[in-house]
């Protein structure tokens, strides 16, 4: 919808439905958009946790995966220095502080945008509701006639 109000009483049930149909399209991508960022907010807390709770000492023995379930073992050289990918492909060397202090703002961003997106997504739902609720009270009121034989 373009964002103009329209007194849902002056629609027809047939504009409701449409009316209806787009607004449960956009409460269902909504979703799916605030189910990813919820996602990728929990990515960034699992990256602070690691890098927060990272062994302090060099020659220790680690474990580095090459993929979810695939590890080779190795010698953490420097403690105090991590890699982290800031997107698209591309990596930066960062010490550990640095590299907290990065996925603590990825993080902020993310809820941010996740209330934002929150309170959109309620607010949809609820002129979903209201929709639905106008369009139920037309066709109750309208009966559908029957085809005389």
């Amino acid at each position: 919808m373009s964002g103009q109000q329209v007194n849902l009483d002056s629609l027809t049930p047939q504009q409701l439905s449409s009316v209806k149909k787009q607004l449960d399209e956009e409460v269902e991508h909504l979703s799916t958009s605030f189910s990813q960022l919820m996602a990728a907010q929990a990515k960034f807390r699992e990256c602070l946790r690691c890098v927060q709770g990272k062994p302090r000492e060099a020659g220790k023995k680690v474990l580095v995966p090459l993929t979810n379930s695939l590890y080779v073992g190795g010698n953490l050289t420097d403690p105090d220095r991590v890699i982290v990918d800031v997107g698209t492909g591309f990596y930066v060397e960062k010490d550990t502080k640095s590299a907290a202090q990065f996925y603590e703002d990825k993080i902020k961003e993310l809820t941010g945008s996740t209330q934002e997106l929150e309170a959109i997504v309620q607010n949809k739902t609820q002129t979903l509701r209201v929709v639905e609720e106008v369009l139920r009270q037309k066709v109750l009121a309208n009966p559908p006639q029957q085809q005389q034989q």
